[in-house]
């Protein structure tokens, strides 16, 4: 598989789960088209400082992020379009602790398996308990918590769930590779006549959400049994592998067979998108887990009155929001569509006599949910809007003498540049496709 290094996914290969500042304010940039190396030039920790999107500290400690106040708007953006789709799409919000008693994951496995990725335990009352690594455990516990009839099945729990993983200190990248990320967990519990359908379901649901962000080329991986340890008869391998190599044809993937690449608990499909320069990035995984619903006696009662064990599938879509951020910033060079910019609008005064009109048009605009800045500074207008276009906001309002008398704003786009004058009313109707891009909808 052509997977650059130093986009290694996140998640790679955990026993039981989803496998996986201020600088220059004056970059390169020509006519719409970034000048040196552009690899460079749209690397998220040099665009992360340049426009002040997130930190790391000594303080606080490495691998640890910090995210300012622009990257927590899109994350905020992202997080809130995603949560609206899942609970459109079948999937029930749930929260879980960040700390497991030792117990828990001596159940799961992950203290035999994992242990050297796991953070030392803190005692509390005389019990070890353990910085979650994921939240597989903490979803079959609600699973758990009452008596499940087939008739309820299938049951998907998904979460942001913030996780914590011992990475080495020289694999730590910026938000590629950290410490503490919030992973966007799911999980999917199932009578085994009903896997196909969860399987696809994921497949299909993973695709329209990246998608939704501009992402639309696609690879998937299927990772098959491996051969020296496993567990599940081979036919259940089988069934399973062909159920992954069927979805993955049905969404018209391509997609490679990674040889031995499954954990050993099931096979799994991971899906890679490419940036706008090409490059591979691991996103979402499904994976199938015969392990999980027998360590912790999963059962379900079937239509024959008596209990059977259901089937569980784990599925990440982002991976990490860290990650996913990422490489948005790469994919995008920083400059995100109107619905995830932090960012929307910002409006230019000529002089302070038209600062009074740019509050009025600004508030306008907010009552329609724009966000909107209003720059006040002292610097000259061609400053004010230099400002703007090395902050990538997708549209620059400028309003003057003229604008004020006619009740127009003068438009200028971050795409295609300068669009004359127009009422707020125009303004609003022209984006509106664009501002309304983010919003859930069910898919069939």
């Amino acid at each position: 598989m052509n997977v650059n290094a130093a986009n290694a996914s996140q998640l790679d290969s955990p026993p039981f789960g989803e496998g996986p500042g201020v600088g220059s304010d004056s970059l390169p940039f020509r006519e719409g088209a970034w000048v040196g190396d552009e690899s460079h030039l749209r690397d998220h920790k040099h665009v992360g400082k340049s426009r002040d999107f997130f930190s790391t500290s000594q303080a606080v400690g490495p691998g640890l992020i910090l995210w300012h106040p622009k990257a927590a708007m899109v994350r905020f953006l992202a997080d809130q379009f995603s949560q609206q789709a899942h609970l459109l799409n079948g999937y029930e919000w749930v929260y879980t602790p960040h700390i497991g008693r030792a117990g828990l994951w001596e159940t799961s496995g992950h203290l035999a398996l994992y242990k050297d990725s796991m953070y030392s335990p803190i005692d509390i009352d005389g019990d070890q308990y353990y910085l979650k690594p994921m939240s597989c455990p903490f979803h079959i516990e609600i699973y758990k918590s009452r008596p499940r009839s087939y008739r309820e099945l299938p049951v998907r729990y998904a979460e942001y769930a913030q996780v914590y993983r011992y990475e080495l200190s020289g694999t730590l990248s910026g938000m590629t590779r950290v410490r503490g990320f919030c992973q966007d967990d799911a999980h999917s519990f199932c009578v085994p006549d009903q896997v196909d359908v969860e399987i696809r379901h994921a497949l299909k649901f993973s695709l329209y959400v990246l998608r939704t962000f501009g992402l639309d080329k696609f690879k998937a991986y299927v990772s098959t049994r491996p051969e020296e340890k496993s567990i599940g008869s081979v036919d259940q391998w089988d069934d399973a592998i062909a159920l992954l190599k069927s979805a993955a044809e049905d969404a018209n993937l391509d997609y490679d067979i990674d040889e031995g690449g499954g954990a050993f608990y099931g096979p799994k499909i991971d899906l890679k998108v490419q940036d706008s320069l090409g490059r591979e990035w691991q996103l979402s995984t499904i994976q199938f887990d015969f392990n999980l619903p027998e360590r912790f006696g999963l059962e379900y009662i079937g239509a024959d009155g008596q209990p059977h064990r259901p089937y569980m599938v784990h599925r990440a879509l982002f991976g990490s929001a860290e990650r996913f951020f990422a490489m948005l910033v790469e994919h995008y060079a920083g400059a995100f569509p109107l619905w995830l910019a932090p960012t929307q609008v910002t409006i230019v005064p000529v002089t302070d006599n038209q600062v009074d009109y740019a509050h009025t048009v600004a508030a306008d605009l907010k009552r329609h949910g724009l966000r909107v800045d209003i720059d006040t500074g002292d610097d000259r207008l061609s400053g004010k809007i230099r400002t703007a276009e090395v902050d990538r906001v997708p549209y620059i309002l400028v309003v003057g003498k003229k604008e004020v008398a006619a009740s127009t704003i003068s438009v200028r786009s971050r795409d295609a540049g300068d669009l004359g004058p127009m009422t707020v009313d125009s303004f609003l109707e022209a984006t509106k496709t664009d501002r309304q891009a983010g919003t859930a909808t069910l898919i069939s």
